[in-house]
């Protein structure tokens, strides 16, 4: 469950994965998500990670249903620089998931 922005009290895009690196990088690279290529909300500005994918489900679905504000709030609470949280996941960038095969890297990224 994790909210991106395109910037500091930005767009906002709430949404659920199973796979947070993976989703992050696919938002980044525009790869099947119109909405954050069309606002470029790729700065993973909050998540929380879930046991259940039903919980967060219902989280996603609830942190939907809030306001604006609300939503600014909880990133402002964790995360008042509004740093990319993306940075915390990977000792080091984020690289293409196609390069992974069952969490082994098999093959060099495109530079």
């Amino acid at each position: 469950m994790s909210l991106l922005a395109s910037r500091r009290n930005g767009t906002l895009y709430c949404g659920v994965t199973n796979n947070l690196v993976r989703r992050v990088w696919e938002h980044r690279n525009n790869e099947g998500v119109s909405f954050t290529s069309r606002y470029g909300a790729g700065l993973l500005a909050w998540y929380e990670e879930h046991n259940d994918i039903n919980g967060a489900i219902a989280r996603e679905t609830r942190i939907k249903g809030w306001r604006r504000d609300w939503k600014l709030q909880l990133i402002e609470t964790a995360n008042p620089q509004w740093r990319d949280l993306s940075d915390d996941l990977l000792p080091g960038p984020l690289i293409d998931p196609s390069c992974f095969k069952d969490g082994v890297l098999t093959r060099r990224p495109n530079k």
